[in-house]
């Protein structure tokens, strides 16, 4: 249980590293939480500061996610001074644990005031260290999804939602654990995105143009 406890705590503190802001203050102190949406994903980031910067964004962001999933979930307990330390019982819980308290710092973090944003690029990362199948069919719906409707709010909280779906389908395993996550998640992405429903059902959300089918090939 300790062992559990201090890779989701060193996760958490991982995933409150935003992209946004540690790339905005290299790029002299901008705060994209002031800017637009004022949302401190890449998505918020494109639409203010550019392609450039919001790579950078999405890397940083993205990578948390990995990490946490890749390099702190499966890390020994000797190298984090656990000697004797075991979490055999909790071993196929630590990567979906860790993974999910990455995208919880991402979205309420302990560096910046609790003021984070939605999720969705740490949530790839995660998706990419728990099974890169798992990603690819979460991230085809995302992208389906936006063609269809152009709302890439929508189109990520439906694709957090289908990652349940799939594991159940695929009978991934180990089952529970990533049904859980699946829930968890689905549950958080719905939340970060409630004032986008609020914007689509007044019918003031922007669409992705590019991406939409039915779009004029701009963004609106």
């Amino acid at each position: 249980m300790t062992e559990l406890l201090v890779k989701v705590v060193a996760s958490y503190l991982l995933g409150s590293l935003i992209g946004s802001l540690i790339v905005g203050r290299l790029r002299g102190g901008v705060d994209i939480r002031t800017l637009g949406s004022g949302n401190a994903g890449s998505t918020n980031a494109l639409r203010t500061q550019g392609k450039a910067f919001a790579f950078w964004v999405l890397l940083i962001d993205i990578g948390k996610g990995i990490v946490a999933t890749r390099l702190i979930a499966p890390l020994p307990s000797s190298a984090l001074g656990l000697a004797g330390a075991s979490a055999a019982m909790w071993s196929e819980w630590l990567p979906v644990a860790c993974g999910l308290a990455a995208i919880v710092g991402h979205i309420y973090p302990l560096w910046h005031g609790f003021r984070g944003g939605k999720g969705v690029a740490t949530l790839v990362g995660v998706l990419f260290g728990l099974d890169v199948m798992l990603l690819l069919a979460v991230l085809l719906t995302w992208l389906v999804m936006t063609m269809l409707f152009g709302f890439v709010g929508l189109a990520s909280m439906v694709a957090a939602a289908s990652v349940s779906a799939y594991v159940d389908i695929a009978g991934m395993e180990p089952r529970v654990p990533l049904l859980t996550f699946g829930i968890a998640i689905t549950l958080l992405v719905v939340f970060t995105h409630r004032t986008n429903i609020a914007r689509m059902r007044a019918g003031r959300e922007p669409r992705a143009r590019r991406l939409w089918l039915f779009g004029r090939g701009r963004t609106s």
